[in-house]
């Protein structure tokens, strides 16, 4: 590995860690964490990386300009619309504690996949990987970008783990919800109205 490449995928990693390290994304995946079982939940967690990861630097620039900011938009939405949903399912299942067996890792799996997979497609992170793609190529910033992600995953399932050791299980089972209602809310605000979103960051930095 060559300076330049090496240099590329120092910045490619930090960039897309950065980004992605007090996201959203990482807040869910914390939630998912504290309540399921965490290896599985990072397991899903961090194969929803890769593969959006893999979509950005393959397809990525085309399925931007394919859904445009609109249909940008409408995804984001549908990935808020799911964290409400599963929120309310997981209120309305209450706090007990679960099994850790076959099922209970499938649906940790599953459920942080998805949650990761949609909140990622058209995200800030993906269209950053896809500029990244035209100064580095695909290679440098599939490897990078993956195992940046990958790790933030893996830190944020330990610290959703080690609170869900630390927190009762009652008052864990309502912030895990207000959690994800938050971050779903947060989700489709951003997916119907991102001008915003920018206008209150260059306020705050002004």
């Amino acid at each position: 590995m060559d300076l330049a490449t090496l240099g590329g995928f120092l910045v490619v990693f930090a960039v897309v860690g950065g980004f992605e390290l007090f996201d959203r994304t990482s807040f869910a995946l914390i939630a998912l964490a504290s309540r399921h079982h965490p290896p599985a939940t990072w397991a899903g967690g961090a194969a929803a990386f890769v593969a959006s990861s893999a979509i950005a630097v393959s397809i990525g620039a085309a399925l931007v300009a394919l859904l445009g900011p609109g249909r940008i938009g409408l995804v984001r939405v549908g990935a808020g619309a799911f964290l409400i949903g599963y929120a309310l399912c997981l209120w309305h299942r209450g706090p007990e504690p679960t099994a850790g067996g076959v099922v209970d890792r499938r649906a940790a799996f599953f459920a942080a996949f998805a949650t990761v997979f949609l909140l990622e497609l058209g995200d800030t992170t993906m269209i950053v990987e896809v500029l990244f793609v035209t100064t580095w190529g695909w290679l440098v910033v599939l490897v990078a970008g993956a195992a940046a992600l990958v790790t933030v995953a893996a830190w944020a399932t330990w610290l959703g783990a080690r609170l869900g050791e630390r927190v009762e299980p009652l008052l864990l089972h309502r912030v895990v919800v207000v959690v994800l209602l938050i971050v779903g809310g947060l989700t489709i605000a951003y997916g119907l109205a991102p001008g915003a979103f920018s206008a209150l960051a260059l306020a705050s930095s002004g």
